[in-house]
């Protein structure tokens, strides 16, 4: 199976139509307040406007932490996914049902009984840092990634880059990949050039 792309930290309309046009499946839009210390911080109303003038094909997928439910359902009728970044528990995915998935940050003690306590068939990810929930540009552990990509999907995250990215999905065998800061002319802006290269890599690694 081929593996899907998501180029996450999507800030404006010319950085997703050149995501989209270098063949991205998914976009992420990260709407926690956290994320306006790096620049990467986009609201739900921004959000919208740019999913509406994007293909149909391509997934829009809000990046989110510690939101009340009231507000991820809400966020349902604009996004077609939701990316579970904080401490949310297994129930807030049980009551959301199949277009929400947990995100993990690896770290020691963190093990598959943790991740399939949580419903669904897939999850992201990512690496762990003490000062921010992800686009640390850090890698995640590529061995514990493969072990639980043998038992779901998986989205891999964190540190993956153009020059990586093809022996990670090699090694790990994920059911996507997905990169944010690698991708960066500077803090929230995307250099088209690398996101070419990183699709490209990343695709061609999926069908070697």
């Amino acid at each position: 199976m081929m593996t899907k792309i998501k180029i996450c930290g999507i800030t404006c309309l010319e950085d997703a139509v050149a995501a989209c046009d270098a063949g991205a499946d998914a976009l992420g839009f990260v709407l926690a307040p956290e994320a306006k210390r790096r620049n990467r911080y986009i609201s739900p109303e921004a959000a919208l406007k740019i999913i509406g003038q994007l293909p149909a094909f391509v997934f829009s997928v809000a990046v989110v932490v510690n939101e009340p439910l009231e507000t991820l359902r809400e966020y349902l009728h604009i996004f077609d996914r939701l990316q579970l970044h904080g401490d949310e528990p297994p129930e807030t995915c049980r009551i959301l049902g199949p277009r929400a998935y947990k995100a993990f940050q690896v770290k020691d003690g963190l093990t598959l009984d943790d991740i399939e306590a949580y419903p669904g068939d897939r999850c992201l990810l990512d690496a762990w840092t003490p000062d921010s929930r992800g686009g640390s540009g850090l890698t995640c552990d590529w061995d514990f990634a493969a072990t639980v990509a043998a038992q779901q999907k998986i989205i891999l995250a964190g540190g993956l880059t153009p020059e990586n990215v093809a022996e990670a999905v090699r090694k790990v065998y994920p059911y996507g990949v997905d990169a944010s800061s690698s991708l960066e002319s500077e803090p929230g802006k995307k250099d088209h050039e690398q996101l070419r290269y990183f699709i490209n890599n990343a695709r061609k690694a999926s069908l070697a």
